[in-house]
């Protein structure tokens, strides 16, 4: 583990936090888990995040481009890996050499997919994507059943699976939830009668593999949750489910300041009367935005935000920490004593959700891994 001397802010990934919820969600699930790693792990660190889901037992990694997939097989990771968004054409050979499976939903990439595949002289693996009502990437229901059938014919190409993505299955209302899957049920249905169905058939995300048993199919696809975090406020994770990154930080200046004082860029916030202040090196630069009312933890008690937050450092109110000195712990996102952050409270602070938060983490914070 990485020693937190000399570091003036940093994160503690617990990997074996990650190995628990992989496999956590495999027994509610009972069924295969792809474990979505993109966007560098949802901030946890993108080859950290595979190697530990795929250790604890997770079938699948997914990311979201054909560079992430490359890096996870840089780094060692051999199980299978499905790029879910779009794969440029001109990449198709090098996913087919890095032995990526591929997302597909027209006929254009069909053409390059066949090129590849005659070129490598290797199978290309792919899955078929369905728009049932995202409206974002996939073929309509109607012309999914074409082009897995034109996906027969194509020498070297393996159709591993079918799937889709649900819009709003961390909502309370089920009613569009229950209208993509019966679309997709219902082109499930005629593939299979057709003799076309893919072995891995896949439509639950987080959400929907928490709260749909009837959308856990062959696999399962779970982002957020194995990471220990909420869909949503209205879709939370079981209580065995463990956060897997806090966010901490060091004091390095406080000073008391008289009645009147501006503080920070701008001078947004003048001192009602005298306060003790203190800085934390992280702004948003490191992804801590610059939306008031944020607040931190030292010594377990609040400390609110003063000012505007600049990109290297934040100003925080310690009139209520009197004892906090220069070089305390701080902990932004994390427990401290009986007092915990989570992303999603400093989300609803921000007006976004934990997922931005977690993945608007900056490269710059390092990355202290815990197993």
């Amino acid at each position: 583990m990485a020693s937190y001397d000399g570091l003036s802010t940093w994160l503690e990934i617990d990997l074996g936090a990650i190995a628990h919820n992989v496999q956590a969600m495999q027994k509610l699930a009972d069924t295969r888990v792809m474990a979505v790693v993109k966007a560098n792990g949802y901030g946890h660190g993108l080859v950290p995040a595979a190697r530990s889901a795929v250790e604890a037992g997770a079938a699948y990694c997914g990311v979201a481009r054909i560079d992430e997939a490359i890096e996870i097989r840089d780094g060692g990771v051999a199980a299978p890996v499905l790029v879910l968004g779009e794969t440029p054409n001109s990449r198709m050979a090098d996913a087919t050499a890095h032995h990526i499976s591929v997302t597909v939903y027209n006929q254009a990439q069909l053409d390059a997919l066949a090129a590849a595949a005659r070129s490598a002289g290797e199978t290309v693996q792919v899955h078929v994507k369905v728009d049932t009502g995202m409206t974002r990437l996939g073929a309509e229901p109607h012309a999914a059943f074409g082009l897995l059938q034109a996906l027969q014919t194509i020498p070297g190409v393996k159709v591993e699976g079918l799937f889709t993505h649900f819009a709003r299955a961390d909502e309370p209302s089920a009613a569009s939830t229950d209208k993509q899957a019966a679309l997709f049920d219902d082109l499930l249905g005629e593939v299979t009668s057709a003799g076309l169905r893919p072995p891995l058939v896949h439509t639950a995300n987080s959400a929907a593999a928490l709260t749909r048993p009837s959308a856990r199919f062959d696999m399962v696809r779970p982002g957020i949750a194995i990471y220990g975090l909420n869909p949503s406020e209205e879709v939370r994770v079981p209580e065995d489910f463990r956060p897997a990154l806090v966010w901490k930080a060091r004091l390095t200046t406080v000073r008391e300041v008289p009645a009147g004082t501006g503080v920070s860029y701008g001078h947004r916030y003048v001192t009602p009367k005298d306060e003790r202040l203190g800085v934390i090196p992280v702004g948003y630069g490191d992804g801590f935005r610059r939306e008031p009312g944020a607040r931190v933890l030292i010594h377990g008690r609040w400390a609110p935000v003063v000012g505007r937050v600049c990109m290297d450092q934040t100003i925080i109110n310690l009139d209520d920490v009197p004892d906090a000195a220069t070089g305390d712990e701080v902990v932004i996102v994390g427990r401290q004593g009986d007092e915990g952050l989570r992303p999603g409270d400093l989300a609803e602070v921000w007006g976004t959700v934990g997922y931005e938060v977690v993945c608007g983490l900056s490269a710059r914070v390092p990355r202290l891994y815990q197993s």
